[in-house]
């Protein structure tokens, strides 16, 4: 059973769930129930309606009466008009107009959602269940142009009815050519909207298209009348509050957009009983194009017209088919797949979501798990023809906000690595051969369409060392060592772009596992001079870098990089600790180590020392200093969960970890000055990104959005402090987060930052791995978890060939899996002491006790629906 959250009230003021497939688009339910946020093109569309498209109900007795309401309850939120329309009220496409429910209950586990509508007026409720398929391991089910809809109908009446569900839909192609079509096949009844061909406008160049099935007369209206003023709305309702079915309605002329179809199903209810209908809303946007930043010369064709049609010879072709398109040829393929395998994909995506719900971790930090991952469906991500998955940062206005697959944004986002491995690793793959320049310098955001020039951004400290360690964090969890291997020559090279004579930011050019230079980082700006922050992704980069050495033979490699993590491991515990936690070490009146870059162009324009000097405070602008930062110890919540172990003295990082809980953190954001974005607000509670304890040397200009509150940020150190035992401290950061995300004021499936759906949020979901210290090294078929806590536990857990449960009860512990198949030869179990029994579905396994854990004589294969049980002896 999923154990759902329950918005009620002012709760569902904000609330708005997504549904749809990763790279693929999506509709939202917003509070009230109704359809918004049309974003199904895959392009960003916030806070818009699709025309009047909307679920209406009616209930007809035997002597011709009939209660209608349409299926939404109060539209949540001003009465005025929105920005674009203040002083017209409420605007008509809410239809609030429309006899409804006055509220509306609604329970959310993303992706899935419950609406129950009631009311005295009405003769029976409305159950509706809605989700989109969202299944681990399993990328292309989960990639759908699809929203599913399934309602259930109570007659709560002493006499039997017949109930109609009516789904309405307006087509929102507005070019000349838009037709509105019924179709029946193998009797399943679908309304195709059809655009107009707009070659060179993929926005506008699709189908949609609502399907209906279940028991019942289904009835349908292909267009409804065509009139001036709200003529439309009129008559719909006038034929729909009709006794019977519907009569259809047709044009032989084209429209132009704009026209609403309706389908709906009726079946009469015996009195106490209840009856389904399932809606399934798909739609076929087959193109997409870099309107946000396209390529010089793209648009420049050879025709007469100009109309972009061919690109000149030598020109790049800024359109590509998406790859649901390649896959799906029309949207009847679509269609057909959703209506096949609909139980299926409901059933898998509900032990999913089971999983993760049921599990015994506090419930903000389920929450936060999983309603993060609701901005994989959005027009955050795209997946490129082959399959191969990009993301924006975050969305604004019509688009992405922040092309590229921003590598030191993702690196935050531990969702796809677990959930979707396949798709983790096309990133890598699409970095090493795309943004990786021969001098080993990782360029950080993927430019569109592939094969274009590159960013003209120097490479970022944070994400190019990132890059390293996703890279063996993604092996260990798929362990496939000759995709391991044919990256490592690239890891050789960014390894060695620390010390390359020819890198312009002089990161570290003698060796010392140590950054000096300039550093760029994403808080948009640079560091200069050591610092624990990114220093200690250098160090888990070199970390990764000689494990991997060591793995594929490389001795050499492995030797070097084990002698220079040495180096640099102890500079920092002697030099960037400060006895509470760790520190920039800088000299912020040094003006001599801003003119050693006195030739290069800082990223927001003019020289670095131009952007950096502050003259009237004498000092460089723009660094942490003395400073507290969430991030000082980030290289080791990566190295964590990346199997690479203690980079940093464990004791200090627990210290510094302490010190953010104590200095950061802030129950009221009422009395902190903020001048940046504000992301928290008044009595809100939240953990900044830098804080200056009393007594600590702040400069005159610091760091950027030191006094934000960035929801990946505190998810991360969350996750870091639970790995550290610190379960009380992450819980209360976790909270803080969710607590502003209640729906009152922001939306629970929307986390911002530089724009909605923002992809750090999905540092969230490393809190499950990091509650049951999960570590996987597939390659040589081995699981550890070791729970940071104390006590019974149960979680979901995930790697490549499989997913599934991890339990921990009394003396015992139990591996159980889900999906897939799981093949092992060791077990790490460091929490369990003596003597153990091992059997597999109650059969007895031969095994030998370890410090650390058991190893079987032959290889355990686990497969779906079994479990691998450890039992103390008595």
């Amino acid at each position: 059973m999923i154990k759902a959250k329950r918005y009620t009230g002012e709760m569902l003021n904000e609330l708005r769930l997504p549904l749809g497939g990763i790279g693929a688009g999506c509709v939202s339910l917003n509070g009230a129930g109704r359809l918004v946020d049309w974003e199904v093109s895959g392009y960003a569309n916030k806070d818009s309606s699709n025309g009047l498209t909307h679920f209406a109900l009616k209930a007809e007795d035997g002597e011709g009466c009939v209660w209608v309401r349409a299926l939404h309850g109060d539209e949540p939120g001003g009465r005025m008009g929105a920005p674009r329309g203040y002083g017209f009220g409420q605007p008509r496409e809410t239809l609030g107009g429309l006899p409804h429910f006055p509220e509306v209950s609604f329970d959310a586990a993303w992706p899935m959602a419950t609406l129950g509508y009631a009311h005295e007026g009405f003769p029976g409720r409305a159950e509706l269940t809605a989700f989109s398929p969202f299944i681990p391991l399993d990328s292309e089910n989960s990639s759908l142009p699809a929203a599913f809809f399934e309602w259930e109908v109570f007659n709560t009446k002493s006499e039997p009815l017949t109930y109609t569900l009516c789904l309405s839909v307006t087509n929102p192609f507005d070019a000349a050519g838009a037709e509105n079509h019924h179709h029946e096949a193998d009797g399943v009844h679908s309304m195709l909207l059809e655009g107009g061909v707009v070659a060179q406008e993929p926005r506008k160049c699709g189908e949609l298209m609502a399907t209906v099935l279940g028991d019942g007369q289904v009835s349908w209206q292909e267009y409804w009348y065509r009139g001036s003023w709200f003529d439309a709305l009129q008559v719909f309702w006038e034929d729909f509050t009709a006794p019977g079915p519907f009569k259809n309605r047709n044009y032989a002329e084209f429209g132009a957009g704009g026209d609403t179809a309706s389908l709906a199903i009726s079946q009469r209810v015996p009195a106490g009983e209840s009856w389904k209908a399932r809606f399934i809303l798909n739609w076929h946007y087959p193109w997409m194009s870099n309107d946000w930043n396209p390529p010089a010369g793209a648009d420049e064709c050879d025709c007469a017209s100009g109309c972009g049609c061919e690109p000149k010879k030598g020109k790049p072709e800024n359109r590509w088919r998406k790859w649901y398109a390649v896959r799906f040829p029309d949207i009847f393929a679509v269609q057909r797949h959703c209506v096949s395998h609909y139980d299926r994909l409901k059933a898998r995506t509900r032990q999913f979501v089971e999983s993760v719900t049921n599990s015994t971790l506090p419930e903000p930090m389920r929450d936060a798990a999983l309603s993060t991952l609701a901005c994989l469906v959005t027009p955050l991500t795209l997946r490129l023809p082959d399959g191969s998955f990009y993301g924006f940062e975050g969305l604004c206005g019509g688009s992405g906000c922040c092309e590229g697959s921003c590598d030191h944004v993702w690196n935050y986002a531990y969702a796809l690595c677990y959930l979707f491995p396949d798709l983790e690793r096309s990133m890598r793959d699409l970095d090493m051969k795309y943004n990786l320049d021969e001098d080993g310098g990782l360029r950080f955001r993927l430019q569109l369409p592939l094969g274009r020039e590159r960013s003209g951004f120097i490479p970022c400290a944070d994400g190019h060392f990132g890059g390293v360690v996703k890279l063996w964090r993604d092996y260990l969890l798929c362990g496939d060592i000759e995709w391991l291997r044919g990256h490592w020559p690239d890891v050789k090279r960014m390894l060695g772009y620390a010390w390359n004579p020819d890198n312009p930011c002089r990161w570290d050019p003698d060796k010392t596992g140590v950054l000096w230079g300039r550093q760029h980082h994403t808080l948009d700006m640079e560091l200069f001079g050591p610092n624990s922050w990114l220093t200690s992704l250098y160090l888990a980069a070199l970390k990764a870098g000689e494990k991997m050495a060591a793995l594929l033979g490389d001795c050499e490699a492995a030797q070097e990089y084990r002698e220079i993590l040495e180096r640099g491991r102890q500079w920092s515990s002697e030099h960037l600790f400060n006895g509470e936690y760790f520190i920039q070490s800088i000299d912020l009146k040094d003006r001599e180590m801003l003119r050693t870059f006195r030739e290069a162009q800082a990223v927001i324009g003019g020289t670095v020392e131009d952007i950096y000097w502050d003259e009237e405070h004498g000092q460089i602008k723009y660094q942490i200093g003395q400073g507290c930062a969430i991030d000082q110890v980030l290289g080791q919540w990566h190295a964590n969960l990346s199997g690479l172990g203690d980079i940093l003295d464990k004791v200090r990082v627990k210290s510094a970890l302490a010190s953010i809980r104590k200095y950061n953190y802030m129950d009221s954001a009422r009395d902190f000055f903020n001048p940046c974005r504000l992301y928290c607000v008044n009595d809100e509670a939240g953990t900044l990104i830098c804080a200056y304890p009393e007594g600590a040397e702040r400069p005159a200009i610091p760091v950027p959005y030191c006094q934000e509150t960035m929801h990946g940020f505190e998810y991360q150190a969350a996750c870091h402090m639970l790995e550290e035992g610190m379960a009380a401290e992450a819980l209360e950061l976790v909270k803080a987060v969710r607590d502003r995300y209640d729906g009152r004021y922001r939306n629970p499936f929307n986390e911002i930052e530089c724009g909605s759906n923002y992809a750090r949020s999905m540092a969230a979901f490393a809190l499950l791995p990091s509650a049951i210290g999960m570590a996987a090294d597939i390659g040589r078929e081995y699981l550890k978890f070791n729970p940071p806590v104390e006590g019974d536990i149960r979680c979901f857990f995930s790697v490549a060939p499989a997913w599934g449960e991890f339990e921990r009860r009394g003396g015992g512990c139990a591996i159980r899996v889900l999906h897939g198949s799981l093949r092992l030869n060791e077990v790490g179990l460091p929490f369990m002491r003596g003597k153990a029994s091992v059997t597999l579905d109650g059969k007895a396994i031969a095994a030998e006790r370890t410090e650390q854990g058991f190893t079987f004589s032959a290889a355990v294969e686990i497969s779906a629906g079994h479990e691998l049980q450890f039992k103390q002896d008595e």
